[in-house]
């Protein structure tokens, strides 16, 4: 069964009475290169086990298995059930859980499903959720090695963006903090059927074994993010003194001690000077 040909996807959805929900934001590929392309980028090999989020039709699940030591699949939608029962039905290596990643224990999960087993992810993200899965992965530090996701074209720039460059913003430096991401190739909208409305591109994203920079206080350094890039047209300065509510004086002082110009965009700003600038607001705490 070629699973990317739209003939036949549209003869087993029929089959099974599948109807798209554009809620759930599905698409299904029709484009044979990229799946592969997708597997083999992601690292999967026999001593390995692959985490899938949202498998859809199965065409990137069949590219897995090939591939894969195992392959776990959670799927949301359970109208998909025996589409991919159809699909996969060769797949012997191939799990496929129903439910709900943002709600699941993935920690549990990962556990049961692949034991010591070293394990990446990857999935052709729904655009609605993708940052708050990615952002699930890394601030729970869940035991991936790697996340390898097709994501709209926009979000890849932005999760992905260096320091300095216009995309930049407090999910880039989040992501930045624990892992090295990296956009891999873009997908046009014409590789899906039904055919969104906007390109995409697939990210790979290493997790780090320790956070790129250290900090005294990981909730006060992505506070002091967010507030930088809350007004991204005001200078950190400005930004940051009315994001957090602290006085300019105090904002000042720290920026003196990290060597971080007042007048600077939040975008200017490297990693390690969001780090350096948010010990500096804590040793002033101390020292109050």
């Amino acid at each position: 069964m070629e699973l990317t040909d739209l003939a036949t996807i549209r003869a087993v959805l029929k089959r099974h009475g599948f109807r798209f929900s554009k809620s759930l934001g599905q698409n299904f590929l029709t484009d044979p290169s990229v799946c592969p392309r997708m597997a083999l980028a992601c690292g999967a090999d026999e001593s390995k086990g692959v985490l899938e989020i949202g498998p859809g039709f199965g065409v990137l699940t069949k590219e897995l298995s090939e591939r894969a030591g195992r392959v776990v699949a959670v799927e949301l939608d359970e109208s998909l059930l025996p589409v991919l029962g159809e699909t996969l039905d060769s797949c012997r290596n191939v799990e496929v859980v129903p439910g709900d990643v943002l709600k699941l224990d993935l920690a549990g999960l990962l556990k049961e499903k692949f034991g010591g087993m070293e394990t990446a992810v990857c999935a052709n993200l729904p655009y609605y959720i993708t940052s708050p899965v990615l952002m699930r992965f890394l601030e729970e530090r869940l035991p991936v090695a790697s996340l390898t996701l097709m994501v709209q074209k926009e979000a890849a720039r932005r999760l992905c963006a260096p320091p300095g460059s216009r995309d930049c913003g407090a999910v880039s430096v989040a992501v930045s903090y624990y892992a090295r991401p990296k956009i891999l190739f873009e997908v046009p909208r014409t590789s899906f059927y039904p055919q969104p409305n906007v390109d995409s591109a697939v990210i790979r994203l290493d997790v780090l074994p320790e956070p790129s920079v250290r900090v005294k206080n990981e909730k006060a350094f992505f506070a002091l993010v967010r507030a930088a890039f809350g007004k991204r047209r005001k200078t950190v300065l400005n930004s940051i003194s009315s994001g957090l509510g602290l006085e300019k004086s105090e904002i000042l002082t720290a920026l003196e001690r990290a060597a971080v110009a007042p007048s600077a965009r939040a975008e200017q700003l490297s990693i390690g000077q969001f780090a350096e600038l948010s010990n500096r607001l804590e040793e002033l705490k101390n020292e109050q």
